[in-house]
């Protein structure tokens, strides 16, 4: 999946923001100010995110090569995708989802709500 379409993805989902907090090199995604995702530009062939801790594992049991414990990232919550190993981009888009909505399930239940209205 190329950067493009990714950021794309993202951007689409309600009250997504990004930015470059750390360096002019790592684009972040944010919902409510959470971040959700994590995009190295300099490389471009990963993707940090947010994932269930059971889940995380799961996945990189089932794909060893593309999905790896998040690099500079708490490795029970975050996985390293990597976007070159053969991942379709129905899987990558699973994945984002899955990080959004994760991160969504931690926001007070008022934030929740708000989103949840902005999908309908």
């Amino acid at each position: 999946m190329h950067i493009e379409a990714l950021r794309e993805y993202c951007l689409a989902k309600a009250e997504v923001t990004e930015s470059f907090p750390f360096d002019e090199e790592t684009l972040v995604f944010k919902v409510a100010g959470k971040i959700f995702a994590i995009l190295p530009l300099d490389s471009a062939t990963t993707i940090n995110l947010k994932c269930a801790p059971d889940y995380a594992e799961e996945l990189r049991a089932q794909y060893p090569g593309a999905i790896q414990p998040g690099w500079h990232m708490n490795k029970k919550h975050w996985n390293t995708v990597a976007l070159d190993q053969g991942l379709s981009g129905q899987m990558v888009c699973h994945l984002i989802d899955h990080s959004y909505e994760r991160v969504i399930a931690g926001l007070p239940k008022a934030v929740q709500q708000r989103l949840s209205a902005g999908k309908a």
